[in-house]
């Protein structure tokens, strides 16, 4: 990855920025996209580095996107890798939610990836590069109480997968990267039924992966050039699987594994 051009929005916290100091400490030269521009200012001063590009973007603004991608391609003169990773969550059952939440949710998520997937993909086929979006378990899985979320994941691994198809010739990679829970601050800043912001997580984040780890696996399918990677074995790999084969099961797994939360919003 040394002297790479990679785009990582949703950079200022968690998985975006774990990326960020993974992809960095290989060599490579960062533009970081994301609202909380002083926290991307802090991350680059910290490693007192030329080669880190921080621009203010919100990824539900088509023009916040067109300018991430022209100001990297003003200072570094190509784009090697896009990683889509900025998203939101949201936490309510579908029938309370107040249906804003769920324009704000695939704003961000999905539209937020088609965006910036729009304006980089001619110099990623210039560069022969890779085009990853940071989905989730919930891009296979319908989560209850995740409705927006699962929604747009699911259409990003769609948008993603079809991305490659169309490019199968071109020496494109594109990459789904599905992680399982991981310790970030995704869920606090989840959305309520009324659009309010959650503040509060209601999982133990210590038990979970890690933000690092996730992002050191998430660099090496990009490297490797893997279509997709599933992380977490229980959560993970093997939800996929019964997924496949024992949809029924799964559905009451996950439902019961939801329910127990703090404060679910399904019945115990």
């Amino acid at each position: 990855m040394t002297g790479k051009v990679i785009i990582i929005t949703g950079a200022s916290s968690g998985i975006g920025k774990a990326l960020a100091l993974e992809f960095f400490s290989r060599g490579a030269k960062l533009a970081l996209g994301a609202r909380r521009i002083d926290q991307l200012e802090e991350f680059r001063d910290t490693l007192h580095s030329s080669d880190i590009l921080c621009i203010q973007t919100d990824v539900s603004s088509e023009s916040d996107c067109k300018n991430l991608i022209e100001r990297t391609i003003k200072k570094f003169g190509r784009i090697d890798v896009l990683i889509n990773n900025a998203g939101i969550s949201m936490r309510s059952l579908f029938k309370d939610t107040d249906l804003e939440v769920i324009h704000r949710v695939m704003n961000v998520n999905f539209y937020g990836t088609v965006y910036c997937t729009k304006y980089a993909l001619p110099y990623l086929l210039q560069s022969k590069g890779s085009l990853a979006g940071i989905i989730s378990i919930a891009g296979y899985i319908g989560l209850p109480g995740r409705t927006a979320y699962s929604a747009s994941k699911f259409a990003i691994r769609g948008f993603l997968d079809t991305i490659r198809i169309e490019h199968l010739h071109s020496e494109l990679h594109v990459l789904v990267a599905a992680p399982g829970f991981t310790a970030s601050e995704v869920r606090k800043s989840a959305l309520t039924a009324d659009g309010s912001i959650q503040g509060e997580t209601p999982r133990n984040e210590g038990s979970m992966m890690s933000a690092k780890t996730c992002a050191y696996l998430i660099a090496e399918a990009i490297k490797n050039r893997r279509r997709s990677i599933t992380l977490t074995f229980w959560e993970g790999k093997f939800s996929v699987f019964l997924g496949k084969f024992f949809p029924s099961l799964l559905d009451r797994l996950t439902y019961n594994h939801m329910a127990q939360e703090p404060d679910s919003p399904l019945k115990k």
